[in-house]
């Protein structure tokens, strides 16, 4: 059972969808409990870095999650939700982050050249840059959707793919049963329902 983390945040029902069309078992849920009891956790999450973890704090989830990875259940954070693994975020201020994946969240204004338009939204290529499970069902190149006008940085041992916009972006990151990916696996057709699938085999 995989345990979609409902905290007031994400859009919870195409990612649970995508689940069930890859024949896992998902439920969707802020409740401390039935996060201990799944088998793998994610992380969705879309807004603000400082909202989003406020309202994990609020309700405990913060901790729930950090221990839960730590004893080494699966974890994948999507979006800012993978932002959010991370030690901080500076997104309007200065904002802690769980601390599962070392590395800091900055905004792309004034890192990408200024005729790139922010957000960045659309279709981008990812390019390997170290094996993971989660690409065991995709290959080097291929293509997925992002939305996002911040990025992480500092964090190459977690690297294991980057996309190309105007720079190199970090794309998905890895450390131990950890796992992020900034662009929308729900959202990138096939390509993002085979990655879902290799999450949900990971041990």
């Amino acid at each position: 059972m995989i345990a979609i983390i409902d905290y007031g945040v994400g859009n919870l029902f195409s990612l649970s969808s995508s689940l069930k069309a890859v024949g896992a078992k998902a439920i969707i849920t802020g409740n401390a409990e039935e996060i201990k009891k799944a088998d793998k956790l994610i992380l969705p999450g879309v807004g603000a870095f400082g909202d989003a973890a406020e309202k994990l704090r609020k309700n405990g989830l913060d901790k729930i999650i950090f221990q839960e990875a730590k004893n080494g259940k699966p974890l994948m954070g999507i979006c800012l939700g993978m932002q959010l693994l991370f030690d901080k975020s500076f997104e309007y201020g200065e904002h802690t982050g769980l601390g599962l994946i070392p590395g800091e969240v900055i905004p792309m204004e004034g890192s990408i050249p200024v005729n790139l338009k922010i957000p960045h939204i659309g279709w981008n290529s990812l390019k390997f840059k170290k094996a993971s499970p989660i690409f065991k069902y995709i290959k080097n190149g291929d293509f997925v959707y992002f939305v996002h006008s911040f990025y992480a940085e500092n964090c190459a041992e977690s690297l294991i793919a980057s996309s190309e916009y105007g720079k190199e972006i970090t794309a998905a990151v890895q450390n131990g049963n950890v796992y992020g990916c900034q662009f929308h696996p729900e959202k990138s057709g096939t390509v993002g329902l085979k990655i879902l699938k290799a999450f949900c085999e990971t041990e």
